[in-house]
């Protein structure tokens, strides 16, 4: 990817109301702080804030968040998935989703599975901390673990293959 690329902004859409650039450097100022599973402490700008995982599909880049009470849905769309979309190329393939790749660069903390193990959707396959959070990734679709290229303890990049479903 070029360097230009790097730069470009994550555009975030919030309960499909609103939309935000924020990018990559502005991201990683956050100061998030793991409270338990699925539950963070957030300073921002000098205000404190307690944010909550409802749901997530990463896969899809679609997230349903509880910050301090409130509910919000959100979608974070980078460069390369919107360049998909704007191409047409992003909706109706058709095929089920059999490799799990990193959705950002980070550290893998924990793989739960291997192979010949079967998942079902929304499986925890393996845990990647990435700015300063750890993220549980799970199965898209149901399947048999075909292949586990990564270790617990190991630095990937954005878009590395995690996981290869059968």
């Amino acid at each position: 990817m070029t360097t230009h690329a790097k730069n470009e902004p994550f555009r975030i859409a919030v309960n499909d109301q609103y939309q935000l650039d924020v990018l990559p450097e502005e991201a990683a100022q956050l100061d998030i702080i793991t409270d338990g599973a699925d539950h963070f402490h957030i300073l921002y700008e000098g205000r404190a804030f307690r944010a909550e995982v409802v749901k997530a599909d990463y896969a899809a880049r679609h997230f349903t968040l509880r910050i301090d009470g409130e509910l919000y849905n959100v979608h974070i769309a980078d460069l390369y998935t919107r360049l998909v979309r704007q191409l047409g190329m992003g909706a109706g393939s058709g095929h089920k989703m059999n490799i799990v790749k990193a959705p950002m660069p980070g550290l893998v903390l924990q793989v739960l599975v291997q192979p010949g193990q079967t998942v079902q959707k929304g499986d925890p396959l393996l845990i990647l901390e990435a700015m300063k959070m750890e993220n549980v990734l799970k199965a898209a679709n149901e399947g048999v673990v075909k292949e586990v290229p990564i270790h617990s303890g190991q630095a990937v990049d954005k878009g590395a293959t995690l996981v290869v479903l059968d």
